[in-house]
């Protein structure tokens, strides 16, 4: 059995992607997508004292629509790094976790970042490790995949020896359920049920980026993701 899963690159992502990538085996960067602004490939959000504030990677837009992901350049005329890095330090400088992690974003943001999917692919390695979320980590471009939206979720099913893939709830809109099953495919929707959790600075917010639930919860960080959601055990059963 190989439980497979893909997702676009985006930056500081939300709890339900690593539920999703927990669920499965293999996991698919799907780097060679095309390019969508204002959505949240180049950005996410985080809590401050007056609520969520989003955090935005600044990129190149001239010819964007004709450029997948993977072609997508950084715009480093400003120093987006050190607002980054200002916003995270004085939002979570008083969280449980806030020195264990703090020294990675330091890092990340002192680094001069070309492309859009290096830093996106560089900090969710960490997060997945953080996480100790153990799986096979690929990426489309170095793949070839065939075909648009299900016909192409599917081209990667086979290629991979997939036998089951699980879609986000959007997947809805588009797969092809009957395809996958005369394959012997075994499809899944993620449903995912966020949780509720201590957070500083006032009432919850909930679709944060996961930094949040990091610096808040540091190592019980997977646990409560999981809370009341699908376990890779349930789907393997």
């Amino acid at each position: 059995m190989i439980i497979l899963t893909a997702h676009q690159p985006v930056y500081l992502p939300w709890l339900g992607l690593f539920h999703k990538i927990a669920l499965s085996d293999t996991y698919v960067f799907f780097d060679d997508v095309q390019y969508v602004p204002k959505d949240w490939m180049n950005r996410n959000k985080i809590k401050t004292k007056d609520g969520e504030i989003w955090l935005t990677v600044p990129v190149l837009r001239k010819g964007h629509r004709e450029l997948k992901i993977s072609e997508i350049k950084i715009n480093n005329s400003t120093n987006w790094q050190k607002k980054h890095l200002h916003s995270i330090s004085i939002n979570y400088k008083k969280t449980k976790y806030f020195d264990e992690y703090y020294p990675f974003f330091e890092e990340v943001y002192t680094k001069k970042w070309d492309r859009l999917t290096e830093i996106t692919e560089y900090m969710l390695k960490w997060f997945l490790k953080k996480l100790e979320i153990d799986v096979n980590f690929l990426k489309a471009s170095e793949l070839k995949f065939e075909g648009k939206k299900s016909d192409l979720v599917l081209d990667m099913c086979k290629k991979l020896n997939a036998t089951t893939y699980i879609f986000g709830e959007m997947g809805k809109d588009y797969a092809d359920t009957k395809k996958f099953g005369d394959l012997k495919i075994k499809t899944v929707f993620q449903e995912y049920k966020h949780p509720k959790y201590p957070q500083i600075n006032g009432d919850f917010i909930s679709n944060l980026s996961i930094v949040d639930l990091l610096f808040n919860h540091g190592p019980e960080s997977f646990k409560i993701l999981m809370e009341n959601n699908m376990t890779k055990q349930e789907l393997e059963d």
